[in-house]
């Protein structure tokens, strides 16, 4: 077998073709010639479908509050958009948001006639003037969110009707009066109409709908200059300027404004071409990261921005937001920093904040969350019910919204390349199934446990020989990647996107290996974070399960319930770590992925087929047993776990072993651990001492 070695100084040759000839793809609908050629296109709805574990998780999700809601939720089952006299605003389509694209990658009849129950009011609801909707809604933002529903159900069915619905609608905006105020939603979210415009646009040519566009980015919030300037930052947020209200400066501090905002200026770069829209895209996220970052890619948010501690919260309508911004980013700048970000919060922060069977969310999840309950919590300004699992603590919005999250996560694992080709954008189980070359249909099998091990197996299924490229993601993280195919053998370093050009056969293999090995990140006070691949982990705490009753009703339906969880077990614990040698006293083990593959041992699950809840007896897919001291200082502050001291701190008492599991199987954690002093240590250690 041949081996190659490909580094750095041979990118050009590997990714780059041509002599500045753009390519163009004949089979999908690329950016035109009047906006910025795109990295990748976005595959239609149902191009992508999700196998392995990740059809398990979809299943749980149809199983749970996503394929069960519009059954007993009043604000739902009464909906206006569907043709009742209830809410008419924003939760019948952040519902259908993610309804949508689950009911399609599944194809999964029941939840498909669901969809189609929906859908079709809202159809025959559009008015000669290019309104539609329920009409006691006058506002715009639920539309923005609605456009995104249409967008999607055209793509997976062809229905002209939707195409016709959204056309009119952007000539109403186009013709209508500007009205985008920064006091109000419509205004601070106005760009998401972009997403859909820009879409529309690439459909039908239109080029009024780019002046639409242009229109809604002059008249709109400044996020742009938000991002250069950024006001609130971690000083603003130590020293308690962050606006706590929903005024226009208030609104600029929420937390899911932010995430849906970081993709505002990359859309218009599309139009604008003006690099300084790119730059304040990964600006923002740094800043993010600097002023506000958290384990699992995501920042603060309990309900606005509010700084680096573990022991404040993340609202979880902004990680879906976040995931939805940048799989939107990615197509436009191919820059795998984005996926790789993409793949730490679907695989740590959006299983993390849900029950494994999905019948329960919480509204603000913690990165040391040591204890789920009622109790008052240093939240910026939400409320007391935000940290349990329930059908809705705190605000709806989440129960809303949170359903995109996976199906999304899983439209936007494969791209088409400008070539002809495919790109692998997130790995993950899956099966692609598109048109490459000169149009000639493959499909392309992605066998894998990952994130949870780094082997990867990609089977090409064509009726005859093509020749087309695939582009695959090399992670930031990862320090080398082996890759065979063809009786080739390459180990990829120094390269974030490799891409392969050969002429495939029916059956043709590729196997690539990412490296698991473990890695630490620094966070609050010096604290250490444990990573392996695109996981975080977290301590394993004993976990009591507790039913309660607050003041709205869960209505008992099948399994929605609202949980307290307390700790059965000590969680005040160092590492002892060696971070010249991280792999001393550690010892990683791997189990079967089973059918909730983020659940651990000791969770609640419901069993549609007993009616009843019941314990899992399984353990986490990854499991990591390490050293640990109990650190006794280190107490409860407020009905959370204090700030973790600063490292690295003074040994007292014995050194234990502790487990380890991945952040999303973890309701109860520590992720962000005090690191105690092993030089002092070894020193107390050394004999005579």
């Amino acid at each position: 077998m041949k081996k190659y070695y490909c580094f750095g100084l041979l990118i050009s040759v590997l990714i780059i073709s041509g002599c500045g000839k753009k390519d163009i793809n004949t089979n999908y609908k690329s950016n035109p010639e009047s906006l910025f050629h795109n990295a990748y296109i976005k595959l239609p709805l149902g191009t992508v479908k999700p196998s392995g574990w990740l059809r398990s998780q979809l299943e749980n999700q149809a199983a749970g509050l996503t394929g069960n809601l519009d059954d007993f939720w009043p604000d739902l089952v009464n909906s206006s958009w569907r043709g009742g006299n209830g809410e008419a605003w924003e939760r019948g389509p952040y519902f259908l948001d993610g309804l949508v694209p689950l009911a399609y990658l599944l194809n999964d009849e029941h939840l498909i006639a669901k969809v189609k129950g929906w859908i079709e009011p809202i159809l025959a609801s559009s008015s000669d003037t290019g309104w539609y909707g329920p009409t006691k809604n006058k506002d715009r933002w639920p539309l923005a969110v609605a456009n995104k529903v249409l967008m999607q159900y055209y793509d997976a069915t062809g229905d002209k009707r939707a195409l016709n619905v959204l056309t009119k609608y952007f000539r109403y905006l186009h013709d209508s009066k500007p009205d985008w105020p920064d006091k109000d939603w419509r205004g601070v979210r106005a760009m998401e109409n972009a997403v859909t415009g820009y879409w529309l646009y690439r459909q039908t040519g239109e080029p009024w709908i780019l002046e639409t566009t242009a229109s809604i980015q002059k008249n709109s919030s400044d996020w742009t200059t938000y991002y250069e300037k950024f006001p609130w930052d971690s000083a603003a947020a130590a020293d308690k300027k962050i606006p706590l209200d929903w005024g226009p400066d208030g609104l600029t501090a929420h937390a899911v404004n932010n995430a849906m905002a970081i993709k505002y200026p990359g859309l218009w770069y599309q139009q604008s071409k003006d690099e300084r829209f790119k730059k304040a895209v990964f600006s923002g996220i740094e800043k993010y990261d600097l002023n506000h970052g958290q384990p699992g890619g995501r920042f603060s948010g309990d309900e606005h921005l509010s700084g680096k501690s573990p022991s404040q919260g993340t609202e979880l309508c902004s990680i879906v937001e976040y995931m939805f911004s940048l799989e939107e980013l990615y197509q436009i700048f191919g820059n795998s920093k984005l996926a790789d970000r993409l793949e730490l919060l679907a695989y740590n922060s959006l299983p993390g904040t849900t029950t494994p069977d999905f019948w329960a969310h919480q509204y603000d999840q913690q990165a040391n969350q040591v204890l789920v309950s009622c109790a008052k919590r240093d939240w910026t300004t939400n409320g007391d019910y935000s940290n349990i699992y329930g059908l809705m603590p705190n605000f709806a919005c989440c129960l809303a919204n949170m359903h995109q999250g996976w199906p999304k996560f899983v439209e936007s694992m494969w791209m088409a390349t400008n070539e002809n080709g495919l790109a692998l954008v997130t790995y993950g189980p899956s099966i692609v199934k598109a048109r490459v070359g000169n149009g000639n249909e493959v499909t392309i099998n992605e066998e894998t446990d990952y994130p949870f091990n780094g082997s990867v197996k990609l089977t090409i299924n064509t009726e005859k020989t093509v020749r087309f490229p695939i582009d695959l993601r090399i992670p930031g993280w990862a320090d080398s990647v082996s890759i065979r195919f063809k009786n080739k053998s390459i180990k990829i370093k120094n390269l974030t996107i490799f891409k392969i050009k050969e002429r495939w056969k029916n059956g043709d293999q590729i196997f690539i290996e990412l490296p698991m090995h473990l890695r630490v990140e620094k966070h609050y006070n010096n604290s250490l974070t444990l990573l392996r691949g695109p996981l975080c982990f977290s301590l394993q705490i004993n976990k009591e399960y507790k039913s309660i009753k607050i003041n709205y009703d869960n209505f008992g339906y099948k399994g929605s319930v609202d949980w307290e969880i307390n700790p059965g077990s000590v969680w005040n614990y160092g590492l002892v770590i060696d971070k010249t040698n991280i792999m001393s006293g550690i010892k990683v083990s791997e189990y079967p992925v089973s059918k909730y593959p983020f659940a651990d041992r000791g969770d609640m699950i419901w069993s549609s087929d007993l009616g009843k809840y019941t314990v899992w007896d399984q353990d986490a897919p990854v499991i990591i047993k390490a050293r640990g001291m109990k650190i006794p200082e280190w107490t409860m502050k407020n009905n959370s776990a204090e700030v973790p001291p600063l490292s690295p701190v003074k040994p007292e008492g014995d050194i234990e072993i502790i487990t380890l599991v991945p952040y999303g199987c973890a309701r109860l954690r520590i992720t962000e651990f005090p690191v105690m002093d092993i030089v002092l240590m070894e020193d107390i250690m050394r004999p005579g001492k």
